[in-house]
């Protein structure tokens, strides 16, 4: 490597973290501003960075679903997706798109995407990533409900807490297990 392209290399590196930095400045104050003013900022954020940025993109995504627009966000979470959105952010917009898509009607692709993420093997993904499977969970057993899956949505969401209690975490996570299997109404 030149010294021209070290040169280019660490200057990238310090924009993307300046960027990331007023990105994560903007949304710890999102309740400060007005839903379109929010977006607004993002926007202007988001347009400091090629076209086909997917975090930029992603981003985009996130302020239009945390502003009440969700048809609005799913096109952006998907374009990012399809991009090649990876990471932590990756992980996010899956969970976000799904649960854009149930609010707007399609639980059954929110269980879909859900259902796909869940099976992603805990060695691919990193701490960061894994720390948001419990929200992958809920997310899932909501879809679930909706799909009227009760019994699957109780069992995972159960299963899901089972780990936090301070004690009965074996009973618990042993009768969520059993609903999948019991009879209705037992």
């Amino acid at each position: 490597m030149t010294d021209d392209a070290a040169t280019t290399d660490d200057a990238t590196t310090t924009d993307d973290q300046d960027w990331e930095r007023r990105i994560a400045a903007l949304w710890e104050r999102i309740d400060a501003h007005e839903p379109a003013d929010f977006r607004a900022r993002v926007a202007e954020l988001a347009a400091e960075r090629p076209a086909d940025d997917p975090a930029a993109l992603f981003e985009q995504g996130a302020a239009h679903d945390s502003t009440g627009l969700p048809e609005e966000a799913v096109a952006h979470y998907r374009r990012a997706l399809d991009l090649g959105l990876t990471g932590l952010r990756r992980r996010r917009a899956v969970i976000q798109l799904a649960s854009s898509l149930r609010n707007l009607g399609r639980p059954d692709l929110a269980v879909d995407l859900l259902t796909t993420e869940r099976d992603v093997p805990a060695d691919r993904l990193d701490a960061d990533e894994r720390a948001l499977s419990g929200a992958v969970d809920a997310f899932l057993a909501l879809a679930l409900a909706d799909t009227g899956r009760d019994r699957e949505a109780a069992s995972l969401a159960l299963g899901a807490l089972a780990p936090l209690l301070p004690r009965y975490n074996r009973s618990l996570a042993h009768y969520a297990r059993a609903l999948l299997t019991a009879p209705d109404g037992s």
